[in-house]
């Protein structure tokens, strides 16, 4: 005979697998719509596909993490990694509490959570660099932009230049610590005090800023946190000799930097050797020389942007990870040249927005809800950090709120399951 005590616990069971865990916010859809909006078919007239827009998936499948609903198709660990439906667990009489229970074990097991190396243990980190390139970034942008999107962001990446001072700042740390919505930092340094090949030498004053960084490390801040060093670097490859700015001496200068860390005690670093991505630079036969080594070499990050009007960086989720040249077909993407070069890296996408344009303004509502329908199909990712500003050098703005429907659009994106990634308590 089944007590009533399990079946309380299987009618709660049945609540949270079905439509009551969308009250549980790991899910942000109406009962029937499993995905993350309506399919672009059934858009307005004006509201057309992109070039390389995936198609919707298909209901009754959604992308819940495999703890929610076992495992499917794919590896496990991966984001999303089963895609199909839940089916309750059979119960039997006697058995009926053990399964239950086991079910609920199984749940609690794959609650995803930054693991080693800050690699999730399943899912995807979701981050922000708030209010970039404007005076209020930091604690008060993040604080609006956690507002307006209505969740908490589990990576805040922050920008830091030249040899002065050192970081995280006490701003940064309190960001971190915050009591009940801990997060990871991510903070880009430029050295700016000398050549690349010059700090691979041992420049002394180099030196001495890193020496001072580590044992601000050890005392201050003992959390593991993302490092990337001079992001975007080969945007300012000189391959002339002797210029101090070749590919092979960024390698050099970023293995020199991340030694002289460690070997100071600095081991919470957790280094992001981070691309721009571009393709007359990726293409190049110097690029590959850019890389440091796998010893030194944690993540690899890349930045990339979707742009609203037709042209250059203009379509979907797989244009924007996989961005390529009609002068340079030999090249396979970013995402697809890093899991082919280096497939035991875990990749961020470090910067990546959606460029508004008044003159198609529904692009990026339409983008947000093709990456919640793609981000499965690409288990290389493991974390996605917004770039947030009204405004960069050229006046481009990737605000989420341009449109209404943007917002709502990212809302959504946000609360899917696969981007719930718990890094404390």
């Amino acid at each position: 005979m089944i007590t009533a005590f399990a079946m309380s616990v299987i009618v709660t069971l049945s609540w949270a697998f079905t439509g009551g865990i969308d009250q549980l916010g790991l899910r942000d859809n109406p009962p029937g719509d499993p995905t993350v909006s309506t399919p672009i078919a059934s858009a307005p007239a004006a509201d057309v596909p992109m070039p390389g827009m995936l198609a919707p998936l298909e209901a009754p499948y959604a992308p819940l993490p495999d703890g929610y609903g076992g495992i499917g198709p794919g590896s496990a660990g991966e984001p999303g990694a089963g895609l199909r439906p839940f089916q309750a667990p059979v119960l039997r009489g006697n058995d009926t509490q053990v399964r239950v229970r086991n079910a609920a074990d199984r749940v609690e097991a794959r609650r995803c959570q930054a693991g080693a190396k800050l690699v999730p243990t399943c899912g995807v980190l979701w981050g922000v660099a708030p209010g970039a390139k404007t005076e209020s970034r930091g604690l008060q942008a993040l604080r609006q932009f956690e507002r307006k999107t209505g969740r908490h962001q589990a990576v805040f990446h922050a920008y830091h230049r030249g040899i002065n001072g050192v970081f995280p700042t006490e701003q940064e740390i309190s960001i971190s610590r915050e009591p009940g919505r801990k997060r990871i930092l991510l903070l880009n340094w430029k050295p700016e005090s000398t050549t690349w090949a010059g700090i691979a030498r041992g420049d002394r004053r180099t030196d001495a800023f890193l020496d001072r960084l580590a044992v601000h490390l050890r005392k201050n801040y003992r959390e593991r946190f993302f490092f990337a060093i001079h992001h975007e670097a080969e945007d300012q490859v000189r391959e002339r000799p002797g210029s101090g700015y070749t590919a092979r001496d960024y390698a050099a200068m970023f293995r020199h930097v991340v030694n002289r860390l460690r070997a100071r005690g600095a081991t919470n670093v957790v280094t992001v050797l981070i691309h721009m991505a571009y393709v007359p630079h990726t293409t190049k036969s110097w690029f590959t020389q850019m890389y440091p080594g796998d010893d030194v070499v944690d993540w690899i990050g890349f930045d990339t942007y979707s742009y609203s009007d037709p042209g250059y960086g203009h379509g979907g989720f797989e244009e924007l990870l996989n961005r390529r040249s009609a002068s340079k077909p030999g090249w396979p993407g970013f995402y697809n040249w890093v899991r082919a070069k280096h497939p035991g890296k875990p990749l961020m996408v470090a910067e990546w927005g959606v460029w508004f344009s008044k003159r198609n303004p529904g692009h990026m509502a339409r983008f947000y809800r093709e990456v919640g329908r793609g981000i499965t199909r690409y288990p290389g990712i493991k974390a996605m950090v917004h770039f947030e500003t009204p405004h960069n050098h050229k006046g481009q703005n990737s605000s989420v709120d341009s449109t209404p429907a943007a917002l709502r659009e990212y809302r959504k994106l946000g609360k899917l399951p696969v981007f719930q990634v718990a890094v404390g308590g």
